[in-house]
């Protein structure tokens, strides 16, 4: 059974710092993508970041770039979001989401997280 399974979501200052963790079990990821999401109260999911573990292809939604990186841990089956200068437009529950290149980045991935929340307070 695929398990993806994130930490390190927590409350932080505007301008703080946070980084989440994806623990992936189940099967392995080495020849897929990677991606995390992220839902405000009120809005719809929506995709922040992607990495291709094959190749290292890398894709982030505008409004985060310069400020957050996506990275993997193919040893540990881990992948990570450090997010850096956070504001009040972060406040999300964030989602790992595996699976197709094409899938991910377009919202349909073949596996999804529980969800960490992130909370940021100004």
């Amino acid at each position: 059974q695929v398990q993806l399974v994130e930490s390190g979501g927590g409350l932080v200052q505007a301008g703080g710092s946070l980084r989440l963790s994806c623990a992936t079990s189940g099967r392995t990821f080495s020849g897929y993508t990677m991606g995390w999401f992220r839902q405000a109260p009120g809005k719809e999911r929506e995709f922040v970041a992607a990495m291709s573990l094959t190749g290292g292809v890398v894709k982030y939604t505008d409004s985060v770039k310069g400020r957050f990186t996506i990275s993997g841990d193919n040893v540990q089956n881990t992948v990570y979001l450090q997010m850096n200068n956070l504001n009040d437009d972060d406040t999300a529950v964030y989602y790992c989401a595996g699976g197709l290149w094409g899938l991910v980045v377009a919202g349909r991935p073949n596996y999804w997280g529980q969800g960490t929340q992130v909370t940021v307070s100004s």
